[in-house]
């Protein structure tokens, strides 16, 4: 008997879903985050885990996990001193950037741009040239790089970067660089643009070379002290990580490469809303994931997540496969305020995170809360415990939430529901962003909503983007964690290739299609994934000739052959439309070429519930009082886990599971179907 574990680490609580790979049944637990180090969650929630299934934790196998270490090292700003190797006279190139001001056309006015990860004091200069076409130019000069090398080491940095102009083309000098860079640092870490992201522009491919080296150290360190400690505890098991794409890395792949990881919390959201709505029969979701600190919302066409080649955090944006998400500082922990400048409330986006968490938690917070706001109006009842064992204050939250009460003149109540009303509106911008803002009518969707805050505002964002059914799937809270055990081994090998459609052929493209998927591969041989379990996709970035702008489209390589270049140009054409109304007359071009190479999903069982009648009556809990639309209303409060399938739950109603609550409004009634989702839809 075997299990994989799924771990996913948030900013307030660890989620873990134990599988057995035989059965396909699952076991699930919920631990406090531990955010001075964030392995000593794990391993608490891996304790709670095995116990609630009463197995030894060396029966499990493999581990995959998804971390915000390098998230929140970006975020923080508290990543390695980075040295940067560049060709002469490019020692500027992270400082010129790009022109792009956010904040429309009066952004310049108050933009303060962040100062780069590695600086130029620590950035030098290689004497060396590689032309476009990979064409050695000019030798390397090794004397005086050795010089230059030896300075900077004096300087102390704790990681080296190394992005050569064009080296995407030909790498014969970075692999130089590095090599002289071993001889004067020893075992520091080296990060080569020419491996990390192997593409043109170089100011792309040297922010996230500069990236990949500012949070190394980090995660490497992360990663061996979890897989050691693993290991004592579980012998010879496999650790893997989520990527930002929703695929996983090896342990050693992502310490090498951990600019892949930035996004690897919300991706695993994504994976898990992805696999829960594919039994549902809901190919079209907006995924809603809300958790302490904030809140992830994604798009899901035809049962895949929309993927971007860039990667945002903070205001450093890299070049890497991420899972198109957009997050807000919208969580169950974030702060309302009244500022004395407008006297108008706010809410986020600081937050109260775990430690000390929302007054209501009696862990020492004492300041107003979302998750506060929730308790005074009754929606998350003092009879529901957190993650099965963390007690609710309904007196705490009611005297926090006052603080901001007062100053607006009103009851606590009608404060309480400010509250839940801003942020709610706050997290609806987040929907348009990946919904309206790229051509897809939120209409046409389903909504899911998860994470432990999810639930209970789900409803809520159903009335605002008429996106239906709002579906909340059983063990909402620890959904990241489904996704993390679900998703698949993945890699990518990419190549630059610009060529305009009329000087390039379907056989050409396909052979280099095919030499990137071996290459891709050797991950999975790697990791031993047999042939068999594999597949290979295939992505094109395109655009019209003499454009900046590149879209990136999908394909097979056996279609490719026998339908020609046309079948990347129709598709190209036509998100162009989506996204700009409008498609052009001029030829296209190929700029970059990639092969995506995935091992097959683990098997998960999807586990229905019995059948039983219209009425939910054997699953009530106790009648109860909430606050909606300004005044107290009669509600019921009910228990998922005796809910059975062809239930129907009229609003408004409560419902309590072990780590998560669902709040039901008036004139929406929510359905259980077969596999234990409540669907709500308007009455």
């Amino acid at each position: 008997m075997s299990y994989r574990l799924g771990v996913d680490v948030g900013g307030t609580f660890t989620d873990l879903l134990l599988v057995d790979e035989k059965s396909g049944n699952i076991h699930t637990a919920k631990v406090p985050s531990t955010p001075h180090d964030s392995s000593i969650g794990v391993l608490n929630g891996i304790e709670r885990v095995c116990k609630s299934a009463k197995i030894n934790p060396k029966v499990i196998t493999h581990v995959m996990h998804g971390t915000t270490v390098a998230t929140n090292t970006i975020l923080e700003m508290s990543g390695a001193k980075v040295g940067l190797v560049t060709t002469k006279g490019y020692r500027h190139v992270l400082q010129i950037a790009r022109s792009f001001v956010p904040g429309g056309l009066g952004g310049w006015v108050i933009y303060n741009k962040s100062l780069p990860l590695a600086p130029l004091a620590l950035t030098v200069e290689a004497d060396e040239r590689v032309g476009a076409d990979g064409q050695m130019v000019g030798k390397l000069k090794v004397s005086s790089l050795e010089r230059e090398l030896r300075r900077l080491k004096k300087k102390g940095i704790e990681a080296l970067t190394i992005s050569l102009i064009n080296s995407f083309a030909n790498p014969k000098n970075e692999k130089e660089v590095a090599r002289v860079a071993k001889k004067v640092f020893g075992r520091m870490p080296v990060s080569l643009s020419s491996e990390v992201v192997p593409e043109m522009q170089e100011y792309e491919r040297t922010i996230t070379t500069v990236a990949n080296s500012y949070v190394r150290p980090k995660v490497e360190k992360y990663v061996r002290n979890l897989t050691r400690e693993l290991g004592k505890k579980m012998g010879d098991v496999k650790l893997h990580v989520l990527r930002s794409d929703g695929g996983l890395a090896s342990a050693k792949a992502a310490a090498s490469h951990p600019v892949n990881l930035l996004m690897s919390g919300p991706a695993g959201g994504v994976s898990g809303a992805i696999w829960v709505a594919t039994q549902a029969g809901f190919p079209n979701i907006l995924t809603f994931d809300m958790g302490g600190t904030s809140t992830d919302v994604a798009l899901v066409e035809d049962g895949k997540a929309q993927l971007r080649r860039e990667t945002t955090v903070g205001d450093v944006v890299v070049r890497a496969s991420s899972v198109d998400v957009r997050t807000v500082g919208a969580g169950g922990g974030s702060i309302a305020h009244v500022p004395e400048l407008t006297g108008a409330l706010r809410v986020g986006p600081q937050s109260a995170g775990a430690a000390p968490g929302p007054a209501a938690y009696d862990k020492g917070g004492d300041l107003p809360t979302v998750t506060d706001a929730n308790v005074v109006l009754g929606y998350l009842p003092t009879a529901v415990r957190l993650g099965g064992d963390m007690e609710i204050r309904k007196d705490l939250a009611v005297k926090a939430v006052k603080k901001v009460a007062d100053p607006l003149g009103l009851s606590v109540k009608e404060a309480a529901a400010g509250i839940i009303d801003i942020v709610n509106e706050n997290m609806y911008g987040a929907m348009r962003l990946v919904s309206v803002e790229k051509g897809y009518d939120p209409r046409d969707f389903a909504l899911m909503g998860f994470g432990g805050a999810g639930p209970l505002h789900a409803n809520a964002l159903g009335k605002l983007t008429n996106a239906w059914p709002v579906i909340i799937p059983p063990g909402p809270g620890v959904l990241c964690a489904y996704g993390d055990a679900t998703t698949r081994v993945r890699d990518e090998a990419s190549r630059t290739l610009i060529q305009k459609f009329h000087h390039t052929s379907p056989k050409e493209l396909a052979g280099v299609c095919k030499k990137l998927a071996a290459q891709a591969s050797k991950t999975l041989d790697a990791e031993g994934v047999p042939k068999k379990e594999r597949s290979t996709s295939f992505e094109a970035d395109i655009r019209y000739h003499g454009q900046g702008l590149s879209l990136t489209v999908t394909f097979d390589v056996a279609d490719l052959e026998k339908k020609g270049l046309d079948l990347i140009g129709d598709q190209f054409d036509e998100m162009h439309k989506q996204l700009f109304t409008f498609a052009l007359p001029e030829d296209k071009e190929v700029v970059n070429v990639r092969a995506v190479a995935q091992g097959e999903a683990t098997h998960v069982s999807a586990q229905s519930v019995g059948r039983g009648s219209k009425s939910p009556a054997a699953a009530k809990i106790a009648d109860i009082k909430v606050f909606i639309k300004g005044k107290d209303r009669k509600a019921v409060l009910y228990n998922r886990a005796k809910l059975k399938s062809g239930n129907v739950i009229e609003g408004p109603a409560i419902v309590q599971e072990m780590d998560s609550t669902t709040l039901i409004l008036p004139d929406h009634a929510g359905t259980i179907d077969d596999y234990g989702n409540i669907l709500i839809n308007p009455l």
